[in-house]
Parts: structure tokens; C-alpha cells; sequence
């Protein structure tokens, strides 16, 4: 999965704590795709600091949620993490209409689980 959840962090409540996003993949490309780029800018999301990073342990014992969006089979479980699984279709040769749809989709995602979300 291309780094799509990156350009959102961080992000928080007014007068709350900011929250880092980050995301991995099990198998990620050498580089972002030039259309997940240019889905990624048209959103006003930054893609300077984007690149496609490994999923590893470490990446899990830093979050506090994990989010799969269809490998969670090939995720580390490490304890006291929460998992949450979303069904997010992968933008890998979508064409750019496709993969702005997806974007808005998870943003819609992640825009519905900052409230739930505790803020300590």
C-alpha cells in the first residue's frame, strides 16, 4: 500500500493532541507512484517526506492503532496494540480517478476515528 495515510499527520482536534500518521506496507514499492503523487498533492497533502516503508515489528510497537487495509495477515501482533482492519482497495496501477477515490476513502476513515480516539 502506497504511503496515502502519510499526508494526514499530523493531525489532531482544535486545542487537542496531535496525532502522527504514519503508514507501511508488506511489501512496498522502491518509490510513490507518480498518480498516488499527484492524488496525494491535489488533496493539499504534503508527499515530500512520502516514501514507501517496510512494516515491521518496530513500525507496530510504535503505534498505539494498527490499520490494516488488506494485508493484516502479514502484520506483526504485538500486545496492547489496537487493530482495526480496513477494506481499502489497493491504488497499485489504479488509474488516477481510482486513486483519488481511495484517498477520500480513507481520509473519510481516519477523519471518523480521530474523535474516538483517547486523548492522552
Amino acid at each position: 500500500m502506497p504511503p496515502l495515510a502519510d499526508g494526514r499527520r499530523p493531525h489532531g482536534p482544535p486545542g487537542g493532541r496531535a496525532r502522527g500518521i504514519s503508514s507501511a506496507g508488506t511489501n512496498p514499492a522502491a518509490e510513490v507512484q507518480p498518480h498516488v503523487a499527484q492524488a496525494l498533492l491535489e488533496a493539499c497533502l504534503a508527499v515530500t517526506d512520502a516514501y514507501p516503508k517496510p512494516l515491521t515489528s518496530a513500525v507496530v510497537e510504535a503505534a498505539d492503532y494498527v490499520i490494516t487495509m488488506g494485508g493484516g495477515d502479514a502484520c506483526p501482533i504485538v500486545p496492547g496494540r489496537h487493530y482495526l482492519d480496513w477494506p481499502v482497495a489497493d491504488p497499485d496501477g489504479a488509474p488516477i480517478g481510482v486513486v483519488r477515490a481511495i484517498l477520500g476513502d480513507i481520509n473519510a476513515r481516519i477523519t471518523d476515528l480521530l474523535p474516538a480516539l483517547p486523548d492522552a
